[in-house]
């Protein structure tokens, strides 16, 4: 049973950081792109970045670009979401997710398992 664990979120003030933590088990990690979600309150589940199996590839959605990295170590099959500059808007409910294949995709169908999420609160 393919499990993800997130950790890593908290409350933080404005221009500050956090980095997320997703551990992930129960497939061969390294052979999965891996992605982040993120939902803010009353608004819908949006994609965040994403990472091709190899780490070579990412993707971000414009408003996180130049602030956020997302990484991944396979020899500890955990993939990581840096979050520098962080902004009140970026507060969210935080998901990591794991592909159906090696590619990295912005949509949501293009995921099969989800963590259960972890919390950023940025104060202004």
């Amino acid at each position: 049973q393919v499990q993800l664990v997130e950790s890593g979120g908290g409350l933080v003030q404005a221009g500050g950081s956090l980095r997320l933590s997703c551990a992930a088990s129960g497939r061969t990690f390294s052979s999965y792109g891996m992605g982040w979600f993120r939902q803010a309150p009353g608004k819908e589940r949006e994609f965040v970045a994403t990472i091709k199996w190899s780490g070579n590839t990412t993707y971000y959605t414009d408003s996180v670009k130049g602030r956020f990295t997302i990484s991944r170590d396979n020899a500890k099959n955990t993939v990581y979401l840096q979050m520098n500059s962080l902004k009140p808007e970026d507060t969210a409910v935080y998901y990591c997710a794991s592909a159906r294949t090696d590619y990295a995709y912005y949509q949501e169908y293009g995921y099969d398992y989800w963590g259960q999420g972890t919390r950023v609160t940025v104060s202004s």
